[in-house]
């Protein structure tokens, strides 16, 4: 049922005149005798009789203004409740890439403390399964690690380069080298993400082209620990520079220079085209777009 034509039959009900309700409503008096009809129609009973030109409430349209008029409160209490509302208060889902999961958390009590009303669920998962789960609306927003991605179903809210370097440790002779040769690379134990997970695929598809192929000794999705294992010269890896940043400037891992594999990977922050931005996923949104997600997207 709709709401206006509602509205429109307690105008004409408290002034008695189709002319007089089109008037307060910015109506043609076409366009309330439409209305009235509509709704005449959609309930089955006549709500005037129309004698000459006096409009009068039947006894089933005396009925339906009470039921008219409560509906009309409980729908302008309902916007006031929400645009009033000064706690935001939701549900919110959240898929990313499982690497991003710590720079994403590291400032969440500060989140917590400013929006308690708010809950989160982070779902770890490659570019793939992030489309299938906001596809069938069971994610509100992404966050991607992988190439450069752009469809016109989603809206990109931000992006950003995210350059990745093969990594080594201190003792590693590699590190030593101004340039490293694939096949000196490969030579060396890697440990590396789980395969098919965002930029661990594309290394997998670069070296594929070129007709290589890397057995990793370990695979896991935790890259503090891949870093930790590297640290101990267990082997290299491949990883966003944004996970071995401090490791790197503490002179405990060091990126090691591979002009043949140069792989360009994106961040990216998006949702459905068609989906809601409520005010609790505008909220985590813009959480998103503080934690190394900067670059708004025009």
């Amino acid at each position: 049922m709709d709401i206006k034509n509602l509205i429109t039959f307690i105008h004409v009900a408290e002034r008695n005149s189709f002319t007089k309700a089109g008037a307060v409503l910015g109506f043609s008096q076409s366009t309330v005798s439409f209305q009235i009809k509509q709704l005449e129609a959609e309930l089955g009973v006549q709500l005037f009789e129309r004698i000459n030109h006096t409009v009068v409430l039947t006894e089933k349209g005396r009925e339906v203004l009470k039921f008219a008029q409560t509906v009309h409160q409980m729908t302008r209490s309902l916007k006031d409740s929400i645009l009033h509302s000064e706690t935001i208060t939701g549900h919110v889902r959240l898929a990313m890439a499982d690497s991003l999961c710590g720079v994403m958390l590291e400032d969440f009590g500060t989140f917590r403390q400013q929006y308690p009303d708010i809950t989160l669920k982070i779902t770890a998962a490659g570019t793939q399964e992030m489309f299938r789960l906001l596809n069938h609306n069971e994610a509100d927003l992404i966050l991607t690690l992988d190439s450069h991605i752009y469809n016109t179903e989603y809206v990109i809210a931000a992006e950003e380069r995210a350059p990745v370097h093969f990594v080594a440790g201190a003792d590693c002779p590699l590190r030593f080298q101004d340039e490293v040769s694939l096949d000196s690379l490969l030579a060396h134990p890697f440990i590396l993400t789980e395969k098919k997970m965002s930029y661990r695929r594309l290394l997998d598809e670069k070296l594929a082209a070129l007709s290589r192929e890397i057995q990793p000794v370990l695979e896991i999705g935790s890259t503090g620990l891949i870093c930790s294992l590297v640290e101990q010269n267990a082997g290299v890896s491949f990883l966003p520079d944004f996970v071995t940043e401090q490791a790197v400037r503490e002179g405990r891992l060091f990126r090691l220079p591979v002009k043949e594999l140069e792989i360009e990977v994106w961040k990216q922050l998006l949702y459905h085209r068609d989906k809601w931005i409520s005010p609790q996923v505008e909220s985590v949104l813009q959480y998103c777009l503080s934690h190394r997600i900067s670059i708004p997207v025009d």
